[in-house]
C-alpha cells in the first residue's frame, strides 16, 4: 500500500473533525496543567503550540495565563480554533512545521498528540527539530508528545468501526515499513464513501533523543503518559520528551 507523500494536506480537513470529536477541551486542559509541572514556566510566558490543530491546547495553555501562539498548516482546524477563540487570546498562524513563519523567540514549544514523524524523507522530519530549537530562547524549554512504537505494535488495532451523525466511518490500521498507517473511509449515504489516509514514522526512543541532540536539543526527562510515570519500552503509551536547548539548564 503507497501513501500520497502529502497525505496531511488531505485528511486535516471537516472529516478529520469528525473523526477525532472526541479529543475534547477537558482532556486538553488536564494534559496542560501536567505540563505546566513539567516546565515551571514565568508568568505571562511565551508559548508555541507547534501543529496546534483545532486548538484544544492553545486555549488550554491561555486559560493559564501564558501568551500562546498556536501554529498548523490546515486552514480547517484554524478555522475551527479561531470559532473556539473569540476574544483573540491566542495569536493563529497558517503555517508548515518545517518553515515555521515566525521570528519571535518563546520560553517553550509544545508539540502534541503526535505531530510529528509525517514525512516520507529523513531530513523533513529532522528539520521540524531544528525549527524547536530555532524558536526557543537560550533557556527555552520544549515538549514533544510521541506515540510509543513498542506499545503500538502490541496494542494495534487493525480495524474498527463505528456510526457518527449518520455517517460509517471505518478505520483500518497497519504497521509497514517503518510506518504506523491509517486508512480511513466515511461513508455518506448522499455524497458515497470519502477516503482518507494518516501515516506516523515510528521512532525508537533512542532514534528519537539522538535526533533530539543533533538539532541542538537536550532531553532532560521522558514520560510514558501524562500521569506523569516514566517512560517503559514496553508498557507506556507514549514518549513524551521534556527538555530545553542544549548547553542550556533546565530549571
Amino acid at each position: 500500500m503507497k501513501v500520497k507523500s502529502a497525505w496531511y494536506r488531505e485528511s486535516f480537513g471537516k472529516d478529520y473533525l469528525l473523526v477525532y470529536k472526541h479529543r475534547n477541551f477537558g482532556g486538553a486542559y488536564a494534559e496542560v496543567k501536567r505540563m505546566m509541572d513539567w516546565l515551571h514556566l514565568p508568568e505571562g510566558a511565551r508559548v508555541l503550540d507547534l501543529c496546534c490543530g483545532m486548538g484544544r491546547h492553545s486555549l488550554a495553555l491561555a486559560d493559564f495565563g501564558y501568551t500562546v501562539t498556536g501554529i498548523d498548516l490546515s486552514d480547517t482546524l484554524l478555522e475551527e480554533a479561531r470559532k473556539q477563540d473569540p476574544e483573540d487570546r491566542v495569536t493563529w498562524l497558517h503555517g508548515d512545521m518545517r518553515r515555521v513563519p515566525s521570528e519571535e523567540s518563546f520560553h517553550a514549544v509544545v508539540n502534541l498528540f503526535t505531530s510529528f514523524g509525517y514525512f516520507e524523507q529523513e531530513e523533513e522530519n529532522r528539520l521540524v527539530l531544528s525549527e524547536i530549537a530555532r524558536l526557543l530562547q537560550p533557556d527555552g524549554k520544549f515538549i514533544i508528545d510521541y506515540l510509543n512504537p513498542a506499545y503500538v505494535k502490541t496494542n494495534l488495532v487493525p480495524h474498527s468501526s463505528r456510526e457518527e451523525n449518520g455517517l460509517f466511518i471505518e478505520e483500518t490500521r497497519s504497521i509497514e515499513n517503518g510506518y504506523v498507517r491509517k486508512q480511513i473511509c466515511i461513508t455518506d449515504e448522499r455524497d458515497g464513501p470519502r477516503h482518507y489516509s494518516e501515516q506516523v514514522r515510528l521512532y525508537s526512543c533512542e532514534a528519537f533523543v539522538d535526533m533530539l541532540y543533533t538539532a541542538g536539543l537536550r532531553v532532560e526527562r521522558i514520560y510514558g503518559s501524562y500521569d506523569g510515570k516514566d517512560y517503559d519500552r514496553e508498557s507506556s503509551p507514549r514518549m513524551i520528551f521534556v527538555g530545553g536547548r542544549e548547553g542550556e539548564s533546565l530549571q
